[in-house]
């Protein structure tokens, strides 16, 4: 990891702090935003706390309710299905890398509205449509699909989402 320069060239020092430091930090960090046990780790690790000492404060963080990852977990998936409008796909993928259990994040995804989901799929996708420049309806259809499966949308979702918006003609019925 490089550490960062100040304006004059030279290298910044990097912040440490004391198990004592880090746990003040975190439990102001958690009482303002949900926090991951990944998040605190990390953050631990930017501050050179030791592996031991980290421990000792993710303990007690989770122990006093600071830290929760099912409540951390929940919280994301609602955040960013109302927000973002991302699917499930892409929500499952990001609470992985943050280091949540998969029993943790299938349960959160179990809570998540189907009927919202699909709504606030075809809601971006028309959106995207007026803004997309697209030659043919196939070609149009194309670029929703690919849209639709970028936000982390099941394809089978995607598919029936952008066919109730765009009408192809089939090429076979012109005879």
């Amino acid at each position: 990891m490089q550490s960062k320069e100040l304006k004059t060239g030279q290298p910044r020092e990097r912040r440490t702090k004391t198990p004592e430091q880090a746990l003040a930090s975190l439990m102001r960090l958690c009482a303002r935003a949900e926090k991951s046990a990944g998040d605190a780790r990390r953050l631990m690790r930017n501050w050179s706390v030791a592996e031991a000492d980290a421990e000792k404060v993710l303990a007690r963080l989770m122990r006093e309710r600071f830290i929760d990852d099912t409540r951390y977990a929940e919280t994301f998936v609602r955040e960013k299905l109302r927000l973002s409008g991302w699917g499930e796909y892409k929500l499952r993928a990001a609470l992985q890398r943050k280091g949540i259990a998969r029993e943790t994040v299938d349960a959160a995804l179990q809570q998540a509205d189907r009927t919202q989901m699909a709504d606030r799929l075809a809601e971006q996708l028309a959106r995207k449509a007026r803004n997309v420049r697209a030659a043919t309806p196939y070609d149009l259809k194309t670029k929703l699909i690919r849209y639709g499966l970028s936000l982390g949308y099941d394809y089978s979702a995607v598919l029936d989402a952008v066919s109730q918006q765009i009408k192809v003609p089939d090429p076979c019925d012109e005879f």
